[in-house]
This record gives C-alpha cells, structure tokens and sequence, in this order.
C-alpha cells in the first residue's frame, strides 16, 4: 500500500491528469495531456510500468490480416503481450499508442476512434436455440461491432454505438436485451497495468452455479390457470427477471433480485400461500409434510362425502323417490339438504374460498367449475325442498347426492394425485439423500463428528470405509476406490489417491482417506447437480406454453359454453325444461375442469428430468429435451469426446542435429505455459524423462495454429503446417514422416528452430473404449454422425474409419467449428454438438442442442444445454432416447387432456340425447374428471421405468 499511496501522490502533482482506481496490479488514469510524461513519473520512484490499449480497427477482412498484425507486433520488444481480432487489438507494453498506431496503419488497416469505442454485456432473453443465436449473431455483424460473447442468455460487445443502439438491433431481430448492472461500461483508454500472474491450477471442473434464484413452496394451486396467475402476480415484482411455477411439485422458482418477502406477499395477495425454505433439507421435509397433510385431508374429506353421496345415489337408484312430493318427503330432503350444507362449507370449503379469491381477483379456475356445478344443484334443490309449489311436478327433482359425490370423486381424485405426484420427485430426493448431515474433521490429531453445518473450507476431513464424502475437496492421504455411480451413472468404482478430487455424496468402499475440503455447501458438484435438476424440472417447453395458453381462456369459455347449454336447454329441450337444463350446465362446468391439462407437461418434465439424473445426464431446460427429440445430426468433436483426452508422445522425427531428448526439451518448454491438451502431452513427455525445463519467454499462441516463443537463445515455433507455411518454414522434406505418423492416428506436430523445421513430434490420443459402438448405435437411430476437429486431414481421415464415421470436417479452427454447424443447419439438418473444450464453446451455443462433457471445461459446460456427468459417447445417445420418450410422454398426456375435453365437453351439454334420451350424470363426470387427472400423473410416471436401448457391454 505504501507503494500505492507513492504513485498515488506522484500522479496529483501532474496536471491534467486525474486518477481513476489504482492497486498494486493495475493504474486507470483519464488524461488529455501526454502518456509519457506519466510513465516517466512512475518509473522515477523505481517502477515499472506498461500500457494496455483496446483499439478498434477496421480494413481487416480475415486470418491474414490478423496474422499479418499479429507478425509485425511480435517482432517489437516493447510489446509484452497482444491479443488480435479482425475488430480489435488488446496490447500492453511500453510502446506509445502513436507509435501502436503507426504499425497498424502502415500494415494498410485503420484504428478508429478510441474515446468512442465501450465495452457492453448485456442479458438476454427470447432467444430459444441455437438458431436464434445465429440469427442475432449475423444482426451484429459489423464493422463497428466486435462480439465479445454471445449465447442464449448473455451478449458482451466492444463497439463505437451506445448500448440503446445493441438494445434496438436485439429488438429489431426479435428478441429482449438489458444492460447487465453489475458490470459497467468501460471506455476504451489507456490503461496502465502490470502483468498478469500465471494461473493456478485449477481443480477438474465442476457444474457452475446459478446465482440470484429463489424457491419457494406454494399452497393453493389446483389447475393451469393458478399457475398463470401465481406467475403473472410474481412477475410484476420489481426486480424479478423471470420465474416458473411447477404444478406437479406445487413450487416456484423465482430469478432476479427480488427479496423473497416481496414475492411472496405478491402470491399471497392474489390469493395463494407461499413459504420459503433455507435449505434442500428443510425444503424437502416440508414438501413432504405437505404431501401427507394434503393426502390425509383429501381422504378424511372424501370419506365423508361418498358417505352422504354413495347412499343418496343408492337410494335413487334401486328405486327410491327423489322428488318433492308431499310435506314429508319435503321436510325429509330438506334436513338432507342441510347436511349436504354442512359437507359442503367443511370438506368442500376449499372450492369455494379459492373460487372466491379468484373472483375478486377477476379470474377463473377449475375450484370456480366445482363450486359452480355443486352450487348450483344444491341451491336448484333446496329451492325445490323451499318451495316446490314454484316447479312443475317432473321437475321437482333434487341433487343432493350429485354435490356430495361431485365433490368426493373430485377429492379422493386429488388425493390420489398428490399421492403420485410425491413419486414424481424420486429422483431429486435420493440426490439429496446422498448428502450426509455429519463429517468427520481431523484437527491436531484429533478426529471429531461435527454436523456439515460447521465445516469449512481448508479443513481436513476423515472418510472411513463405507462412508459418503460430505464435502468436495482433494485427497491428501490414503488410497481407495469410491463409488460414483450415484452422479456419473458410471457403476465402475474410481480409484482415489493422493492429488486426485472426491464428491461430496459419493461412497467410499474399503480404504480410509484423508481429505482437504476444498467446496462446501451450495458450492458442492452435488448441490449444483440438484439445483440444476430442479431449475430444469421447473423449466417449460414450447408445448407447455401453448398448454398454459389454452388454459387462460380455457376456464372462461367453458363457463359461457354452461351459460349457452343452460339457454338452449331452457328453451328448446323439453319438459321438465328447467330440470335438463341443470344437468347439462352443471355437467359441463365439471366435466371440463383443466386439471389434467395443467399437469400435463410439468408432469412428464419433473419425471424425465429426474430419470436423466439418475443416468449421469444433467439438463438446463426442459426447452432443451424438446429440441434434442427432434435432432437427426450428431456433430462430435475429436480430443476429448470420441478420444480420452489424454494425449501421449508417441512417435518423433528429427532433421538437424537435436537429439531426440533434445527435441522435447525445447517444445516442453515452449508449451511449459499452454493448456492445450497435446502441450500437455509434451511437457509430461519431458517430465518423465526428468528433462530440464528451461524458460521462456516473448510467448504467443495463435489460435488454431501454434504457438512461438524464445527458450535459451532459440527462435522456436511450434504447430501445424499451416503456421510453419505462414511462417516461411520448409516442410516438404517432410512430407512422408508426417503422412506415416498421421495414418498411425497421431497428430503430426512440427518444430522450427531458427527458422528451419528442427523435427516432427507425433501425438497419440487414444480412442475411448465405448466410441466405437456409441456411433454404431447413433447411427442405428438413424442419425447422421459428423466428425468435427481441427486435426490433419490424415489423423482425422484415420480416426473417422475405425469409428466407421464417413462424415469429417479437419483442420477446422475454433471459429469455424461454429461455421459448419451453420452450414449444416442450412442444410435443413437439426445438429446436437458434443464437445468438451473451450474451442467447442461457440458450436455448443449454435447447435440446437449442445451436450457437453463433465470432464470438459466450464464453458463448455455453461455453454451446453446437457451435461454429461459419465464421460461416454452412449450417454449422447440415452440423452436423445429419453428426449425422444419424454415428449412422447408430454404428447400422450396432451393429447388425453385434450380428447378429454373435446368429447367430454359437446357429451355433457346433450350431443347424444337425441340417440340415448339421456344426460351424462354430473356425478359421472365428476368422475371422468378425476380420472383424467390421475391417469395423467400416472402415464408420466411410466418415465420412472425408461432404460435405454442397449444394455452396458462396455462397463
């Protein structure tokens, strides 16, 4: 800090220059006066110092133009580091922007105006699939806009126009951006900053959280148009982004900054209950609490309505009298009628508070039907009992037992629902059950049991033989094999050691183990992996929105279809009139109840979603599943997806006098900084070797191409051939060595030094032991399985042909990756990508569908609608099947609802009288309604049962 408050006062003493924010790391000054003078200021006290420049440019048209900046700026010493784009350049040295400038325009390209150009992120919403990314990309394709990143629900730019301006190009194309708050716009300055650090290693990947989201149990939802309601009430929230309410779990899931007291009394303002709780724990036992409360309280309130209805209906049936034909038979019915009362305001009180509470709230749902149709027979027949002077003889008629019954069938079908809908929910219950409530902690020697509560990061923690992990983190003692079936679907057990990381809810089997928490809480794979299960359970797709459509306006039009039956009835039905024209109206207010409607979907999603988890495959949405159905085009990356991922030095050629120790020497030192799996490949080559490892330095990569660098006074360069042609290096004497190590399947690497191609290094990864029938299988579904990778021509043609794929796109750079999905989507294909590396980002956005591997990085991961939490291919193919059974599912369910409905309804107004003489008994259709319901959340459940289609030969 001292060193801080220094430059600090260095620069107050400088006019026109003002101090914007300064660290140890990084100066941001605004200045109109000369950069220089600055410099020389901070580098008197004895510091030093770079510039950082984002300048926009403008000419450059492709790669060669950007190689060709990328070439000259290599080549100045006062340049520490630069990062070229066809619209941007971000360099940092001691270099003056004059003379950064001057380059560039000599070069024969421009730098435009640097105070105009800010950067932009923004969030996005409307956008569904991959199409719609392609369709905004190619929107904000111009020359004064460089896109940053650009995804589903994310869009960073660098750019010249306001952020209004993007706003309106987003509208325009159709979908909704906003200005992301938590990051304000930087303008294009000069910026002084010292160098980066290098990176730590960081553990494997895990599933990346989403903040800000907030769940909460609601109380009172019977049908779809609750559900409409619930979210049009939370939505009008300030500060909610988005929400989706689950009525087969009866929860709502709430994004955006909205405090959770304030979305709740918006819920309950519009008639219904929420609560919120802490923990997946709580959550959980509350959801349970309130399944079995509701379950007991359907029965008991059942049981005592078939107990009046189901003797009434006897009585009428073999014969009894159920008109008002004398004072006895009047007084004998009307102390019925007042027990019917009593039923009515205590088993069946709940039809009628919420049919009031949407009445006041101006709307309409299935408890307005049942109140309506049991309302109106149990007043038709008091009247009747009251006064039946008023009523011809044959229409002296009463329905007591009808509003018993209406209301027992409809109850006791509630109760067998919400009996099976606690089945729906299996899945996300035992991935909380493998969460232990204890851990053993080791401190001074001492091991105690404390409650997970009380772990924190950086402890060191027991795991005994048969016990589950309780934290993630990274063995630092001991030797064992953990079963994680539980979150990869993989039955293998993995063999834990020193070094190597374990899941929080996986099994440990023989050994002990030492272990340092490293991610606790919702921090943990395991409480990622249920919270990303539950936001997709939540999720809605395409389908359930029409669903939740129809149902808006299906409550109030079934109310006026009543309305006119009753009219028609009355006036052109016959004698008793007012009689027929009861049945029919009450007929249709029951028989038309949209419960199954509103199950439908979130039904089919919950359990779906529930079985993918238990088979190690995670989805985002349940947009997604909808999507992946209709795929008929798998595009698979090479490294990492159809290979291990881990590339091993196999074969070397050598042309000057290095000897073979020599030639990986020099390349594991230049690539010693790379992340690329073949450097890796190459560094752990020397390391086994016990190699020394010199420095290096004026390290640049070129994406897609190679890397150069200086290591001990040698010029080197390493890549493929397009970058030792780019970079005048000879490489025809080589033509042969590289086609042999090419058709063995390695990745043919060169190495120049000094100018002169110095040897070949052959890289090897080898193929995973499931790909091969995982394609096989892909194709026997009938789709067209494409290889996508940036290796040779030779190397790729060689994979592809033990795979039996016939379809190869090679030597593709990261960019391009995105292109041919574009192409292929041109071609009317709807492609799923698979991919696991940071290059394969762009594609898995583009793609319908992207599945990512869970061995892959991040934003692989974030970037893909689909994880896949046990690396193999089959895992693609379980992932369309169940695709493919889920929306089968949702149509079944849909298609049953909507039958229903269409035939029930024209049944219930008398379509058939005229061939029966008869009405359908609007007990009959109370009936029909809760069955249609419980044959709903039945036919969902039958995805509890999925298996795919081939049975493991390969575990």
């Amino acid at each position: 800090m001292h060193c801080v408050n220094k430059i600090r006062d260095a620069i107050s003493l400088l006019p026109n220059i003002q101090l914007i924010d300064i660290d140890t790391e990084q100066l941001t000054v605004s200045t109109d006066s000369s950069l220089p003078d600055l410099f020389d200021a901070i580098t008197a006290l004895g510091y030093q110092v770079g510039f950082h420049y984002q300048l926009p440019l403008a000419g450059l048209s492709c790669g060669r133009c950007v190689a060709k900046i990328e070439q000259a700026l290599s080549e100045r010493h006062d340049i520490a580091h630069f990062n070229i784009s066809k619209h941007h350049a971000d360099v940092s040295g001691s270099i003056s922007e004059q003379a950064l400038t001057n380059i560039i325009v000599e070069l024969g390209y421009q730098v435009t105006t640097t105070s105009a150009a800010q950067h932009y992120d923004f969030t996005l919403s409307d956008l569904s699939c991959g199409k719609c990314v392609a369709k905004l990309t190619t929107a904000l394709t111009q020359d004064n806009i460089e896109i940053i990143t650009l995804d589903k629900n994310a869009l960073s730019v660098i750019t010249s126009l306001t952020a209004d301006d993007i706003i309106a190009i987003v509208i325009a194309t159709g979908y909704q951006a906003a200005l992301s708050t938590d990051i304000q716009p930087t303008t294009e300055a000069d910026t002084i900053i010292a160098p980066e650090p290098e990176p730590e290693p960081e553990p494997e990947p895990i599933i990346a959280s989403q903040a800000n989201v907030t769940q909460l149990l609601l109380s009172g939802l019977t049908c779809a148009s609750c559900v409409a309601s619930v979210e049009k009430a939370i939505k009008a929230v300030e500060g909610v982004d988005s929400v989706n309410v689950n009525l087969a779990e009866r929860t709502a899931l709430i994004y955006g900054q909205a405090s959770s007291q304030a979305v709740i009394e918006a819920i309950e303002s519009a008639g219904y209950g929420a609560e919120e709780s802490e923990d997946d724990q709580t959550r959980r036992i509350r959801q349970q609490q309130q399944n079995q409360q509701t379950f007991k309280t359907h029965i008991r309130n059942a049981t005592a309505s078939l107990a009046l209805g189901v003797p009434l209906m006897a009585w009428g049936i073999f014969g009894g009298s159920m008109v008002i034909d004398s004072t006895t038979s009047q007084i004998s019915w009307g102390i019925i009628g007042l027990i019917t009362l009593a039923l009515l305001v205590t088993a069946g009180k709940d039809f009628y508070i919420n049919s009031w509470k949407a009445f006041l709230h101006h709307r309409a749902t299935m408890d307005t039907l049942v109140s309506l149709g049991t309302g109106a027979a149990w007043l038709f027949s008091m009247t009747v009992v009251i006064a039946p002077h008023l009523f011809p003889l044959a229409a002296r008629h009463v329905y007591f037992e009808a509003s018993a019954m209406i209301i027992g069938l409809i109850t006791i079908g509630h109760a067998l629902e919400a009996r099976a809908r606690s089945r729906t929910s299996k899945a996300l219950e035992r991935l909380i059950d493998l969460q232990p409530q204890t851990a053993i902690v080791v401190e001074n020697g001492q091991e105690t049991e404390r409650p997970l509560s009380a772990v924190i990061s950086g402890m060191v923690l027991r795991l005994k033989p048969g016990a589950k992990v309780a934290v993630d983190g990274c063995v630092i003692d001991g030797n064992s094999y953990l079963d994680e079936s539980m979150l990869t679907g993989e039955p293998l057990a993995v063999h834990k050691k020193a070094g190597d990381y374990v899941r929080a809810g996986t099994i440990n089997q023989q050994g002990s183990l030492l272990f340092k928490a490293e991610h606790i809480g919702s921090d943990t794979m395991l409480a990622r992996i249920i919270q990303l299960v539950r936001q997709a359970q939540s999720s809605k797709p395409a389908l359930a929105r029409l669903a939740d459509t129809i149902s808006s306006i299906f409550v109030p039009s079934v109310m006026i279809i009543a309305i006119i039956t009753a009219v028609a009835w009355y006036y052109f039905g016959p004698q008793p009139a007012s009689v027929y024209m009861l049945v029919a109206a009450t007929t249709v207010l029951i028989i038309a109840c949209p419960c199954a409607l509103g199950l439908a979907t979130p039904m089919s999603v919950t359990v779906g979603v529930g079985r993918a988890a238990e088979l190690g495959i995670l989805i985002k949405d349940a947009e997604a599943m909808q999507q992946a159905a209709s795929i008929n085009t798998v595009v698979l990356d090479k490294t990492g997806t159809l290979t291990e991922g881990k590339p091993q030095v196999v074969d070397y050629k050598i042309y000057n006098a290095l000897t073979r120790e020599q030639l990986i020497q020099l390349a594991a030192s230049l690539e010693q900084g790379s992340e690329h799996p073949l450097a890796n490949a190459i560094v752990k080559s020397a390391q086994q070797q016990q190699l020394e490892i010199y420095p290096h330095s004026d390290f640049m990569t070129y994406s897609g191409l190679g890397v150069s660098g200086t290591v001990d006074q040698h010029q080197l360069l390493l890549g493929n051939a397009k970058f030792m042609v780019q970079n005048n290096i000879t490489i025809n004497h080589a033509e042969a060595d590289f086609n042999f190590i090419a058709n063995q399947g390695a990745t043919p690497v060169y190495l120049a030094q000094n100018g002169i191609l110095a040897g070949i290094i052959g890289i090897s990864d080898p193929l995973r032991k499931d790909s091969l029938s995982a394609v096989k299988r892909m194709q026997k579904m009938g789709l067209k399985v494409v290889m996508l990778t940036g290796d040779s021509v030779k190397t790729a043609k060689v994979i592809a042909d033990k795979l039996g794929i016939t379809d190869v796109v090679a030597e593709v750079l990261p960019d391009g990756k995105a292109a041919q999905i574009t192409l292929l989507q041109q071609q009317g294909r709807r492609v799923v990508m698979v991919g696991d590396g940071i290059n394969d980002a762009p594609a898995l956005a583009l793609a319908e569908v992207g599945i990512a591997m869970g061995s892959g990085t991040d934003v692989a991961i974030e970037s893909a609608q689909f994880t896949l939490m046990r690396h193999s291919l089959h895992g693609v193919a379980d992932a369309l099947e169940l695709s493919k059974a889920t929306l089968r599912n949702i149509k079944e369910n849909l298609f049953g609802a909507f039958v229903y409905n269409t035939l029930g309804i024209p049944i219930a107004a008398g379509v058939l009288f005229p061939l029966t003489g008869t009405l359908l008994s609007p007990v009959i259709a109370g009936a029909a309604m809760a069955l249609s319901s419980i044959t709903v959340v039945s036919n969902a459940n039958r995805l509890r049962l999925f298996k795919p289609s081939r049975q493991d030969q390969e575990k």
